[in-house]
């Protein structure tokens, strides 16, 4: 087997590319591995905090390994940090990440440069899946996620807070992709075929942050957010 750690977000994706790559038996997985937000210890647009990621690593069982880091600082200090990341799992003979991928071809190639850089190969259990068959499949296995983040010029704030079911597919526009693989939303899962038991979780407020668009500055792009506690 090889080992590996996982690239976790704490959401389906993800969810669904660890069950898969121990369906595959292929892999010895022995980390999760997240970045937080240092100021918020908060995982970006996911909005899910430490504390959450922490209960769902113990019920599925896998230590959670954890790089903070600070927006403002410089993206030098940054490498520096996923170096020593990069260097701890090489200790425990950490050979490759694991990442869930679907289909972005610039973004896995980032990441197979970034993991070349470190002597570690980056693999995608999730790669080249039908999305539309693969967000059904997560409904069959009995996966249960919500969603908590939702990029407003795509989706409105009603999607904030839904269980990612049947009826979500259904009420989803024609321009979203299925599975957010673009940033439409993302989700927190809390039970599932990975998990040994459900994990506890409380909703808060819902509000919204505007960004800067990427394309006009002067611009804001709104997305919304579901506080869970």
């Amino acid at each position: 087997m090889i080992n590996a750690y996982f690239n976790w977000s704490s959401g389906k994706d993800s969810a669904m590319a660890l069950y898969y790559a121990e369906k595959y038996g292929k892999y010895d997985i022995r980390s999760l591995f997240t970045i937080i937000k240092k100021e918020e210890s908060k995982i970006a647009m996911h909005e899910i905090s430490i504390d959450l990621l922490r209960r769902q690593a113990d019920a599925i069982g896998i230590p959670l390994s954890v790089l903070e880091y600070d927006l403002a600082a410089p993206e030098e200090e940054f490498r520096f940090a996923m170096n020593r990341q990069m260097e701890r799992f090489k200790d425990q003979n950490i050979a490759a990440a694991l990442f869930g991928d679907l289909y972005l071809e610039e973004l896995r190639k980032r990441r197979e440069d970034n993991c070349r850089l470190q002597g570690i190969r980056a693999e995608f259990p999730l790669w080249g899946m039908d999305t539309r068959e693969l967000l059904y499949e997560f409904i069959k296995q009995g996966f249960k996620s919500i969603v908590t983040c939702v990029d407003g010029s795509v989706l409105d704030e009603t999607f904030v807070g839904r269980i990612i079911d049947e009826s979500f597919i259904h009420d989803l526009p024609p321009n979203a992709d299925i599975c957010g693989e673009n940033g439409e939303y993302h989700s927190f899962v809390f039970d599932g075929p990975i998990f040994s038991k459900p994990v506890d979780f409380e909703i808060g407020r819902k509000y919204y942050r505007d960004y800067p668009k990427d394309d006009d500055i002067s611009k804001q792009n709104r997305y919304w957010y579901l506080e869970l506690k």
